[in-house]
């Protein structure tokens, strides 16, 4: 069970980022470390998940986790996809999309999409690591999500065309035990089967499905600091 942490910055007014250095280099150094995968993606997976074919080739895409300080905590940007979006309309996600070309790299087709949706500028993030890859089958994508940090809270430009708004999600939140729940979905694609879907309450938004899977795997990471500042009382 994951269990609360705290991820407040000193000050409510005046965050400095310099003052939590040290939990950027942990998250960094922890990150570079085997990671909690599957194990962790499947906590937020719905059930029955449908999994691409065995076969498929898969197309690379990229999202971006940003954390950045805002009004004395951790944050996280995500985004309610816009209704003229092929994929995934109307759900929640990280900013992200495919490569644009067999050179870009994963983290700079991170940037880019940010940068592009809600106007993050990619000088502003520094990189620290990645996730677990998350097969996509709706799509035939296979996201990697890159973990970035930024000193301050971004100048947010959200794209009108792709994005219908922006959530600030604390990280905090990720960790309360009533910010989890499930409902029942019919699967969009044949079989057509009934799932046990989970989800992340955003104030009455939920996150469920690739994005929820990725940011499980993102709690239990924060949840290991939070293990391990425990084993040193």
């Amino acid at each position: 069970m994951l269990k609360s942490v705290n991820t407040k910055l000193p000050g409510s007014e005046h965050v400095r980022f310099e003052q939590m250095r040290h939990v950027v280099d942990r998250l960094r150094r922890r990150l570079s470390e085997p990671l909690p995968g599957l194990a962790a993606q499947l906590r937020m997976a719905p059930n029955p998940r449908m999994w691409p074919e065995p076969q498929a080739v898969l197309r690379p895409a990229a999202a971006l986790l940003l954390i950045y300080p805002h009004e004395g905590a951790w944050h996280i940007p995500l985004t309610v996809r816009g209704s003229t979006l092929r994929h995934h309309t109307g759900q929640v996600s990280l900013p992200g999309g495919r490569l644009d070309h067999a050179d870009e790299t994963v983290e700079q087709a991170a940037l880019r999409e940010a940068q592009e949706e809600i106007g993050v500028a990619p000088h502003t993030v520094e990189i620290i690591g990645r996730l677990t890859p998350v097969p996509i089958a709706v799509s035939g994508h296979l996201l990697q999500p890159v973990v970035g940090v930024g000193e301050d809270r971004p100048a947010f430009i959200i794209a009108a065309s792709e994005v219908e708004r922006l959530i600030e999600f604390p990280i905090t939140r990720l960790l309360e035990p009533g910010a989890v729940g499930s409902e029942q979905r019919v699967r969009p694609a044949a079989p057509r089967a009934v799932q046990i879907v989970p989800y992340f309450d955003a104030d009455g938004t939920r996150i469920w499905g690739a994005t929820a899977m990725v940011l499980a795997e993102f709690a239990a990471i924060v949840n290991d600091f939070a293990e391990d500042q425990r084993g040193r009382r």
